[in-house]
């Protein structure tokens, strides 16, 4: 199959580079000039562990093309994916669609013969009907099915999540286009992935719907940590009892400062925003969108704690900046919200991330950036982990204690324990576990701890 792919950003790349390997034909587009060149000398503008070799080796064998221009691809080609961004529309919400309607306007004056218009880009309800309409306007001899085909990747893990889907939606009742669609992602047939078809109007929803239930099922799970830091329970037992009922499942119910990045919180305001226009509001949701925009900020009063509520003059290490581990995506990442709330208590930030700094650059200000976690945390009064790399699971705390100015750790993500960290002689506050809940060892307790701690927020910091 010949496939043209209109977008070279996160889905853009990742799908096209999946097709190319199954075999087809594929060129990627994008009007980019900087980043078409970048991408024909095998440099990648996103990270996505593998995604460099990926593209690397399908252009050696002459799969995968890229182009600035669409005109010949889309002529030539047997389907055209749009896979195009959707931000949120500054103002209201609503996902903002110029960037889709553009594309379909330029492949509508491209198309010959019959050709499958497939929008991969996450789209509200309604959206395949106007592209169909675009082209019916613009070019009624052209022989073209619309069709919605979502995904389903998650950062960090999309080449595998697109080689082995749970599913694969195809939104169309026409017969030819469902073959072209099958035909395309035929190699996945060996892994027994299911293709379900469904209405166009349809597959448009259960993106979305999918999204924004695993955004509830983590807010719900936040929600449930706050509990148990009153109540003396941890939720971590708390998850994996509820986990293991089949009905519910294990996965988004770890708790932490609340969810970010590039699908969840613009896919839960564009739902939102399409139910009220549709006069159904959705109050589940919004009140999803509520409780995680400002459990964000909430985080750092779990820092000020640590030192009676003050930290004016107190310098705080934040490790890890993305929404998320194995990805440069700082989008909507909780760290940015909690940076912001301590910088307005009067704290200094340091940071230090393995593959986000460049891009938390654009959007932090007034932080130091460091060069690695033992940089970030020298002489400081507080680290907190904001994001669980791998790099910060299995730290040297005897190090780090003795590089830092006072003995605190704020764990966001939960990868310690607290009985661990009292034995290294660190105040330790995590999330979702009271420390009433906990057994201490070593030779100074928790409690005590965080009297020192307290006892140095007078002081000025080193």
């Amino acid at each position: 199959m010949r496939v043209a792919m209109i977008g070279t950003g996160y889905v853009g790349l990742v799908s096209g580079a999946c097709i190319a390997d199954f075999g087809h034909h594929v060129v990627c587009v994008d009007k980019d000039a900087a980043k078409i060149e970048a991408l024909e000398r095998g440099e990648i503008p996103i990270f996505e562990p593998g995604l460099q070799d990926l593209v690397r080796s399908n252009v050696k064998e002459a799969r995968l093309f890229f182009s600035r221009t669409l005109a010949e691809p889309v002529r030539t080609a047997d389907a055209v994916f749009i896979a195009v961004g959707t931000p949120s529309r500054r103002g209201d919400g609503h996902a903002d669609l110029s960037y889709v309607y553009e594309a379909t306007r330029e492949i509508a004056a491209a198309i010959e013969g019959f050709t499958v218009v497939i929008t991969k880009s996450t789209v509200p309800v309604g959206t395949g009907d106007e592209v169909e309409h675009i082209i019916r306007s613009s070019r009624p001899d052209a022989e073209a099915v619309v069709v919605s085909n979502p995904e389903f990747l998650r950062e960090g893990a999309a080449i595998h999540d697109f080689k082995h889907p749970d599913r694969i939606v195809v939104g169309t009742d026409d017969e030819r286009a469902k073959k072209v669609l099958a035909e395309i992602y035929r190699p996945l047939s060996l892994n027994q992935a299911p293709i379900l078809y469904t209405g166009r109007r349809t597959a448009e929803l259960i993106k979305y719907a999918a999204n924004a239930f695993l955004a509830t099922k983590i807010t719900f799970i936040n929600e449930i940590a706050d509990l148990c830091e009153k109540v003396g329970a941890d939720v971590q037992e708390v998850a994996r009892g509820i986990g293991l009922d089949n009905r519910i499942g294990p996965k988004f119910l770890n708790a932490g400062p609340g969810y970010g990045g590039s699908c969840f919180p613009k896919d839960v305001r564009a739902l939102i925003k399409t139910a009220q226009d549709q006069d159904v509001p959705l109050r589940i949701l919004e009140a999803v969108a509520s409780v995680n925009d400002t459990r964000k900020r909430a985080m750092a009063r779990k820092v000020s704690a640590m030192f009676g509520g003050v930290l004016r003059g107190k310098t705080v290490a934040v490790l890890g900046l993305t929404f998320k581990p194995n990805t440069d995506d700082m989008r909507d990442a909780p760290s940015g919200a909690l940076i912001t709330a301590l910088q307005d208590m009067g704290a200094r930030v340091r940071a230090f991330d393995p593959a986000g700094m460049e891009q938390a650059k654009l959007v932090l200000n007034n932080v130091t950036y460091c060069e690695s976690a033992y940089d970030c945390a020298e002489g400081t009064d507080a680290l907190v982990i904001a994001t669980e790399w791998e790099q910060f699971r299995a730290l040297d705390f005897e190090r780090l204690r003795d590089l830092m100015a006072c003995p605190v750790v704020v764990d966001l993500r939960n990868i310690y324990r607290q009985e661990d960290m009292s034995r290294h002689g660190f105040a330790y506050a995590c999330v979702g576990r009271s420390p009433a809940a906990s057994t201490h060892t070593g030779d100074e307790s928790l409690e005590h701890l965080m009297s020192i701690a307290r006892a140095r927020a007078s002081a000025p910091s080193l």
